[in-house]
């Protein structure tokens, strides 16, 4: 086998959309440093791409340009092909905002190398150990339930669990766009989460995307407590353990501050409530807190 070119993004992903959120997403884990820097490209009601193996990013740039004018994936992927010279050293994965999906393996990626496409998502990847990664993360995608950030997670762990990226692991990524979804509903960029070196990549990407959610998901209504009575008591007890607290006997003003000030300093934003109440998952977190400080 020849030297690999020093853009060579050996790799598998996955490309989705949800038509019930409108979510776009691309996953992706690779032997090869920061492959989210490189891979994945998507736009809210536009469409996805993961553009790999001798990587192209003209494919992601170019190819959401298109979809935007009213391509499909299949007819974006057949645009990107044809004004590419080196269009067998490409692969590439693509999902419009229809849920219409497409994928290319060139005949000169290197082995195992090649994707399964369906409804609303592609996959594909390149020195793989063979084609058991791409029928793997097809089959979890399909039967997971779930956020399609969870899905697509779910996806890649499969493919990692079929055997993955035969030359080894080092980095993964998770892009998920949607209307309004970034921070402060400024942006599209809903989840964008990087592993770019580490010894277990998809897990630590699976540990951090659960942080996101933790950090950033709106609270559920079921999760919602008021801090009264015994729990109020608790409450006192946590914060002042946590340093939030100074006096022996605070009252339920100093509470409810010591209370927002957690929120704001431990980034709980999306998570706070009216005064008087908490969120049942900012109560978990707490306690973990100072578990970890007993330890």
């Amino acid at each position: 086998m020849n030297k690999l070119p020093r853009d060579y993004v050996n790799t598998f992903s996955i490309v989705a959309f949800d038509p019930e959120t409108e979510e776009l997403g691309v996953a992706v884990a690779s032997k090869f440093l920061s492959v989210g820097s490189i891979v994945p490209w998507a736009k809210a009601g536009v469409g996805a791409i993961a553009t790999q193996s001798w990587a192209n990013p003209l494919y992601g740039k170019d190819g959401l340009e298109w979809m935007a004018e009213g391509k499909d994936a299949e007819q974006t992927l057949q645009l990107l092909l044809e004004k590419d010279e080196q269009r067998e050293s490409r692969q590439v994965g693509l999902v419009d905002a229809e849920g219409n999906s497409a994928t290319f393996t060139g005949s000169d990626c290197y082995s195992w190398a090649g994707g399964i496409s369906g409804p609303n998502f592609a996959c594909q990847g390149n020195i793989l150990t063979g084609e058991d990664v791409v029928k793997a993360m097809a089959d979890a995608f399909q039967s997971a339930t779930g956020s399609l950030a969870a899905r697509l997670a779910v996806a890649l762990k499969a493919g990692e669990d079929a055997g993955g990226d035969s030359r080894g692991k080092q980095s993964a990524a998770l892009l998920v766009v949607k209307e309004n979804g970034g921070y402060g509903g400024i942006t599209d960029r809903y989840i964008d989460l990087r592993v770019d070196d580490h010894q277990e990549p998809v897990k630590e990407l699976i540990r951090i995307l659960r942080l996101h959610e933790l950090y950033f998901h709106k609270s559920a209504n079921e999760d919602i407590l008021e801090v009264q009575g015994e729990f109020k008591a608790e409450m006192a007890g946590l914060l002042t353990k946590l340093g939030y607290i100074k006096t022996a006997q605070p009252s339920d003003q100093e509470i409810f501050e010591a209370l927002q000030s957690f929120h704001l300093i431990e980034n709980f934003d999306e998570r706070i409530q009216a005064e008087g109440y908490v969120d049942k998952k900012v109560v978990n977190f707490m306690n973990d807190l100072v578990s970890q400080r007993n330890d």
